[in-house]
């Protein structure tokens, strides 16, 4: 697979950070940590991430669900006079990827809550102050440096899709794993491409090596947050002393698999 030298450089700067993503899912599957309540929790979050989350770019800063269905009502008398038909369909279809996702960890949810709790419903989401502070700095981001700022928050949009490698890795130990692992494995297949489309389509930037410095500084940026905000989701997992580690660069890197790529990019 083709890709300029600054796009391998980026991926190379971010690989540690999915790495570190990763090892706070899979440490929690066996963690001592982990019970009913705290797979709720994470559950509940994830849900709040796939119903309220920020996507990337989405219309006025509205949320990855609601952002696209107001511009499309706002712009429906403009297809094909200024917004172009396949644009739309693009939307309609995140949408309904988006949607489908809180879905299935909603479903989840419903199905290990005890008795006494209620079923999980957006109303009852509750403030969550990590992917706040995150959905804060991507609108920042956005607002200061325009499509640069955009094309950070398309290439760090699932980080690099850790959370459904690792649940997909349940399969086969019984019990709700079976439906993480399930869930997982729909969802990694509509966020894989999401996620090469933020990655690979960089190249067509035409951008200047100083231009690729600030999406690096932007994207490092990101991903420094990602890190606490997904061992806080998961009920910390890992120390603050091993998370402040991965932010620091010790861990392996979680390499690109470009061969994978490659052959969904020619099947698309």
């Amino acid at each position: 697979m083709s890709v300029s030298d600054n796009l391998q450089r980026l991926i190379s700067v971010s690989a540690p950070f999915w790495a570190g993503e990763a090892e706070v899912v899979r440490t929690y599957w066996d963690s001592p940590v982990r019970n009913v309540q705290t797979d709720l929790d994470w559950l509940r979050r994830q849900c709040i991430k796939e119903f309220n989350g920020t996507g990337a770019g989405d219309f006025k800063n509205l949320g990855i669900l609601l952002g696209p269905a107001v511009q499309i009502q706002e712009e429906f008398d403009k297809i094909d006079r200024g917004l172009d038909r396949h644009e739309v369909l693009e939307l309609m279809d995140l949408m309904r990827d988006e949607f489908s996702h809180y879905v299935l960890f909603a479903d989840i949810y419903d199905a290990i809550k005890p008795d006494n709790v209620l079923p999980i419903n957006p109303g009852q989401f509750e403030e969550w102050q990590e992917e706040n502070e995150f959905r804060a700095m991507r609108h920042r981001q956005l607002k200061e440096h325009g499509t640069i700022g955009l094309r950070a928050s398309q290439f760090t949009e699932g980080g690099y899709c850790t959370l459904f490698r690792e649940g997909m890795r349940l399969k086969g130990r019984g019990g709700f794993d079976e439906m993480i692992a399930a869930a997982c494995t729909q969802v990694y297949e509509d966020e894989f491409g999401h996620m090469l489309t933020g990655i690979v389509g960089i190249d067509n930037e035409g951008w200047t090596d100083e231009e690729f410095e600030l999406l690096r500084k932007l994207v490092v940026e990101q991903l420094k947050l990602r890190i606490p905000g997904r061992n806080i989701q998961f009920s910390n997992p890992l120390s603050d002393d091993r998370v402040d580690a991965i932010i620091k660069g010790k861990i392996d890197p979680l390499e690109f698999d470009y061969a994978e790529a490659e052959t969904r990019m020619q099947a698309k």
